[in-house]
Order: structure tokens, then sequence, then C-alpha cells
């Protein structure tokens, strides 16, 4: 097995954040009626994207700070899915007071750290060859069988808890350090470890790692679901102190929201802050 060996990931619902501020003086200067009439348009098109299964379902959070006021967090099967519910908000007549902050585009990943040595042992015990047919198919058969036990993970419905954090976040590849030319026993040690910090909050928070190389501007997209946003400082600044984090880690804008449910959404577009989330 090669020192550089790239780790195996499994891929499931394509994820799309979309940041917003609202044009609250043109909101404002709407006639009552206009404006009663585009808020039931939008809770009757949240409420049915609230509804949908896992890996097809959109929420509505209303973001704390100067980055937006609006976020709205979108899974789908695929990226056609993404683009169609994209043309769905910009078509929702509220649109037009929406003015486009921040997106982040990215795809549920599963890494297999532990799993890609298990794989290449497995392979390689039978005498098989990498890079070639025989090799490539028995990956793929596995990678399959993991898929389909790993479906609700990658498939995930978005939690109803009462806040998001999502950051996007890259490994550094410098000349100090470069996470990308680190052998991969070390590799896998490190997340290994780091890996279990997580798992001491799993109680707390819910946990969805995006992959977005190639896809954006930063290498994976994290999202943290809670009851609490005090976790989420918790959590952090706990993994500042892990050797993956402290050493390979760079991170992008923070961002957090409070879930606004479809039936508050009016409440959060009359300016009702706590009305609207609680």
């Amino acid at each position: 097995m090669s020192n550089l060996t790239v780790p195996l990931t499994l891929e499931g619902a394509a994820v799309l954040h979309q940041m917003f501020h609202v044009k609250w003086e043109e909101w404002r200067g709407l006639d009552a009626h206009s404006r009663t009439a585009m808020v039931r348009e939008a809770e009757e098109w949240l409420q049915a994207q609230e509804g949908a299964e896992g890996g097809e379902q959109s929420a509505a959070y209303a973001m704390l700070g100067h980055k937006g006021d609006l976020m709205l967090v979108h899974y789908r099967r695929d990226f056609v899915g993404l683009l169609d519910v994209q043309q769905q908000v910009r078509h929702l007549a509220l649109s037009a007071y929406l003015a486009p902050a921040h997106s982040y585009l990215s795809v549920v990943e599963l890494g297999l750290y532990e799993s890609t040595r298990k794989i290449w042992d497995d392979l390689e015990g039978r005498g098989l060859t990498p890079g070639t047919e025989a090799w490539d198919a028995a990956v793929a058969e596995t990678l399959d069988r993991q898929k389909k036990a790993m479906a609700a993970r990658l498939w995930p419905e978005i939690p109803e808890s009462r806040y998001l954090c999502f950051y996007p976040m890259d490994r550094k590849r410098g000349e100090d350090k470069n996470w990308y030319q680190v052998p991969f026993a070390e590799r896998q040690r490190m997340m290994h470890e780091h890996g279990l910090i997580g798992r001491r909050y799993g109680g707390q928070v819910k946990q969805v790692i995006s992959g977005s190389i190639g896809l954006d501007d930063w290498e994976w997209g994290v999202d943290l679901y809670a009851d609490t946003p005090l976790v989420y400082k918790q959590l952090i600044y706990e993994m500042r102190f892990d050797e993956v984090s402290a050493a390979y880690a760079l991170f992008g804008q923070f961002f957090l929201g409070l879930r606004v449910p479809s039936e508050k959404f009016g409440e959060f577009l009359r300016g009702e802050g706590r009305g609207a989330v609680e």
C-alpha cells in the first residue's frame, strides 16, 4: 500500500447552501395584500420541502450577524435537483426582495480511512493488482455494498435541531505543512483520533460532512446541527488542540442560523425574531 494512497470515499446527497440579505426597506414598502400573498406562497413552498424524504429536503434559517438574514439549505439526490430547487427559489415572488450574499455547493461525503486499508489489504491478499480492471471492479463492488449499508448517512434528513453552524474548510498544502504529502498511515491515525472527539459530542451535535473539491472554493463543508449554540464553541475549541486540526486545518467563514419552520416564516418576514424561531 502506497504511503500516498488516496482514501476511498462514499458520496450521497448533493448540497447547496444559499445565504441572502432581505431587502427590508423595499419589503416594508409593499402593500399588506402583496406581502401576505408572497408570504403564503413562500410558506407553502417551504412546507413541501420540509416534508420530503431524506436527500430531498430544504430548510430555512434566520442568520445572526452581518453575513446575511436568511439561509436556505437544500439536500437533493443529484445536482440537477439542486438546479431545480435553485430555480424554484428564484421564481418565488419573494425572491425579488432577497439579495444573494453567499452560497456553497458540495456533496455529502463519508471518508473511509479505516476501510481503505482493509479493502486494499483484502484485494492484495486475493492476488489482485492495483489499477487493473479486476481491481477496479472489486473496489466498485465493495463501495456499492458499503453505500447501501450507510444509506441513512449518505441521504440524511435535515435535523429539526434549533441551530445550524456551517463552515467550509481545507487541509493545508503549503511548503511547511502539506496534508497530501503525509504518509497514509499517519493520516489514518490522525483522522481516527480526530473522529474520537466528534463521537464524544454525538448526543449533542448532528454532523454532516460534505466534499467540495472541484465544486467550490474550499475542500469540505461542515454542517453542525444542535439545540444549543454553545456546543459549537466547545466542540470546535476542543478540536483545535487535535493534531489534524492544529497542524493541518484551515477554516473559512462561519455561518450561524436558527431554524425557521414553514409555519413561522411569516413571523420572520415581519421582523419578529423570537416569534419566528420559538
